[in-house]
């Protein structure tokens, strides 16, 4: 699976670990990719979502119904 937020779109970035000797290797940031359960009111039933902890935030920000309608907008599968 890919470390993307189902939520926010939230994708890995990419930089350079910098040793103490000032040599550069490539590395990865990946997002704190969490899988969370829900009750989402709206459709009767659980949905399990793949969201990074700032996806979290703001589910508890705007609300699970409104989250999961914008998700189904966009035509992904919850």
């Amino acid at each position: 699976m890919s470390a993307r937020c189902q939520v926010l779109g939230t994708v890995p970035g990419f930089g350079h670990t910098v040793s103490h000797s000032h040599v550069r290797t490539k590395r990865r940031f990946d997002p704190n990719i969490q899988k969370k359960r829900y009750w989402v009111p709206s459709l009767g039933r659980n949905v399990t979502l793949r969201v990074s902890a700032k996806g979290i935030k703001t589910i508890d920000r705007r609300g699970i119904d409104v989250v999961v309608a914008q998700i189904l907008a966009r035509g992904e599968k919850v």
